[in-house]
């Protein structure tokens, strides 16, 4: 119940809400007819990657090595940089602008303009001002300015001056060819950009993202009031950064191979003298190979030793069989000399030898004495050996010590030669580093400029156009079923908030618990606006009058409303019908004076009810009449019709005229106040 009382006032204004909806999408409608729309266009672009080239190709991923580093977000401030941009610029005419001027929406034309207009000096005063041009003939023209001063009135296809520039007006016969039903005749506005105001305009409506983080793929988008000019901007944009790229990158090669070959120049001079260096310190130092020769030298002088060895081994032995024989020089015979350490034949078979004689002089003996001369002979040839094995002993000692002698200075000979090599080696070493480094700096450049040839010949771009842009037939804004949903639903709320305003401003008295809420009287009926049923529901009214004890057998009750239009003459008539139908007699007692036109049947207090009220006996009492009354008589001449009718109801005055109206309360057993809901102030 309370939420049916909060939403009353909806209800009741529901056909004002309705209203207010058509009016509003009325209007939207209106709107959206006259708005200029804006178009967008978008190219998706996949950026090169340094690490990939195309599919299976090794020789331009290996060889692209002067492509920048793929870091998105600097490929885009590339893309927005004014460079860029003033290169796209440079091959679109969106330098000027003519717009078709209507009553009350003027519209660009760009590729649909039947004129062209021409600057033919790029230089001057013209540009970012606004001009008016109104075609009056296929022939003849009148130019103004913004103020609407005529500034020129000429032919077309001729060039005149405005300000300090050149311009031509012609017929744009493409166009016109294209499309016969343009009109030409018309009035025109033209602006020539400058190429700063032009970047500005440009910048206002450009918009480059990537589609997603880390992903080298980005989005340029363009919004315009002319379909034509984003799609061309976008695709020429992005068109131009891949050629600018590949320019930048063909010129970076071009400058690489000039500079590889003058460093490669430079780097062959050096190289040529390292060699030449290299060359004569070998020639002045008689090197070969200093690693082989060390070797060889090394070998020699390891054999020298080993060969020392062996000599001193000898010398040795030799020196000690010497010392032997010398101890035992007077009993030689009986000596056991070894050649063994210094392996000397001869010595043995000497030894051999004496062995012999010395046993053939036992045999002599056995038969000889020992001055026999055959004794004597053999005595001789054994003195003879002994004294030539003493004397080889000697010399063969001399001879190893000759030849040890020679060996050790043979070595100390062999040795000396290592004294400088670790100089040479330094040098060498040093002459061959700078050798290498300068081969090696030479042959790096060689491979650059062999790769910058191949960039330099390579002029294509791994930048790829995936998604081109396309004409776009249907604006982006304004969204036309958004703003006309917005537009009613605005006026829907618009139009609840002013009801529910008047609805506590006019502060009424709307509903019942309103009525109960602020006075403790009770509420005897409730009347509806209900005019077919107006009998019925009175009827019903009157039953429960009599229900609750209001309407007795001869009482008296008074009908009151605190003005006029309440609803007062409404329910007295009503009553009295529905008594008299119910064959009862009733006096209507006429304090305000209003009933004589009602009783006749010529009008009633809301002009809405036309009764004849034949039956109904009417006793005029009204304030004229009964003004000099005094409050006595005024009772008495009402109570003396008690009893004479069924019942007695007063049609009391106004409350709020207060002549007499509190009296005749007072003088009934029942009053009646009535209140309409929609009339009755709160």
């Amino acid at each position: 119940m309370e939420n049916y009382r909060i939403l009353k006032p909806f209800f009741r204004g529901l056909p004002i809400i309705v209203l207010a909806m058509v009016i509003a999408v009325m209007a939207a409608k209106k709107y959206l007819s006259y708005v200029t729309p804006m178009y967008e266009s978008t190219v998706k672009m996949r950026l090169a990657d340094i690490g990939e080239g195309i599919s299976n190709s090794n020789l331009f991923k290996n060889f692209d090595v002067f492509a920048s580093a793929n870091k998105i977000a600097a490929e885009i401030e590339v893309l927005k940089s004014s460079e860029l941009i003033s290169k796209t610029l440079d091959s679109l005419d969106f330098g000027a602008e003519i717009f078709r001027v209507g009553k009350i929406q003027t519209v660009e034309l760009y590729k649909n303009s039947p004129i062209q207009i021409k600057l033919l000096n790029p230089e001057g005063s013209c540009y970012d001002r606004r001009f008016s041009l109104a075609i009056k003939s296929l022939s003849h023209f009148e130019l103004f300015n913004k103020a609407g001063k005529l500034l020129l009135k000429g032919n077309l296809n001729t060039p005149y001056t405005l300000l300090d520039n050149k311009l031509i007006i012609l017929l744009n016969k493409q166009v016109i060819d294209d499309k016969p039903e343009i009109k030409i005749i018309d009035n025109y506005e033209f602006e020539f950009l400058s190429r700063e105001k032009l970047l500005e305009k440009i910048n206002k409506g450009l918009d480059i993202v990537s589609s997603e983080k880390d992903v080298p793929v980005i989005r340029i988008n363009f919004k315009s009031n002319v379909p034509d000019k984003a799609c061309a901007l976008v695709n020429k944009l992005a068109e131009t950064y891949i050629y600018d790229y590949i320019e930048s990158k063909y010129k970076a090669a071009n400058v690489t191979v000039k500079f590889l070959e003058k460093q490669i120049d430079e780097a062959g001079k050096k190289l040529a003298q390292s060699e030449n260096n290299l060359e004569d310190y070998r020639n002045e130092n008689s090197i070969v190979n200093i690693k082989q020769e060390t070797e060889t030298d090394l070998r020699k002088i390891s054999q020298l030793k080993i060969q020392q060895t062996n000599i001193k081994m000898n010398l040795e032995a030799i020196e000690e069989l010497n010392k032997y024989i010398a101890f035992g020089k007077d009993k030689f015979l009986m000596l056991a000399p070894n050649f063994e350490a210094f392996t000397d034949l001869l010595s043995t078979e000497i030894i051999k030898s004496i062995k012999k004689l010395q046993a053939d002089k036992r045999d002599l003996l056995l038969t000889y004495t020992a001055t026999d001369e055959r004794v004597i002979v053999v005595d001789e040839k054994i003195n003879d050996l002994v004294t030539y094995l003493i004397e080889s002993i000697k010399n063969t000692k001399t001879n190893l010590q000759i030849k040890y002698e020679q060996i050790s200075k043979d070595i100390t000979d062999a040795e000396e030669v290592f004294i400088s090599v670790p100089e040479k080696e330094k040098n060498l070493t040093i002459l061959n580093r700078n050798f290498d480094l300068l081969q090696s700096s030479y042959n790096f450049l060689n491979e650059k400029k062999i790769e910058a040839e191949i960039a330099q010949s390579a002029k294509i771009s791994f930048h790829k156009i995936i998604t081109p842009a396309v004409r776009s037939e249907k604006p982006f804004s304004p969204n036309k079923p958004i703003i006309i949903i917005l537009s009613s639903i605005m006026a829907m709320i618009g139009a609840i908030i002013c009801i529910y305003i008047v609805h506590f401003l006019k502060a009424k008295v709307n509903d019942v618990v309103t009525i109960e809420k602020n006075t403790s009287l009770p509420i005897a009926i409730l009347t509806p606006f209900d005019k077919k049923n107006t009998d019925k529901n009175f009827i019903k009214n009157v039953l429960q009058l009599e229900l609750k004890g209001i309407l007795k057998k001869s009482s008296i009750l008074t009908i009151t409303s605190n003005a006029k239009n309440e609803g007062r003459g409404h329910n007295l008539i009503n009553i009295c019908k529905a008594l008299i139908n119910q064959h009862r007699t009733v006096l209507v007692v006429d304090a305000q004076g209003d009933l004589g036109a009602l009783k006749t049947g010529t009008a009633d207090e809301n002009n809405v009810y036309k009764t004849q009220l034949a039956s109904l006996n009417y006793y005029p009492f009204d304030s004229t009449i009964s003004l000099y009354y005094s409050n006595e008589k005024t009772r008495e001449l009402i109570n003396s019709q008690v009893g004479a009718y069924d019942c007695i109801i007063i049609n009391n005055e106004f409350l709020k005229v207060e002549s007499r109206a509190l009296l005749m309360m007072d003088i009934a057993a029942t009053n009646l106040f009535v209140i309409d809901a929609r009339r009755t102030p709160l």
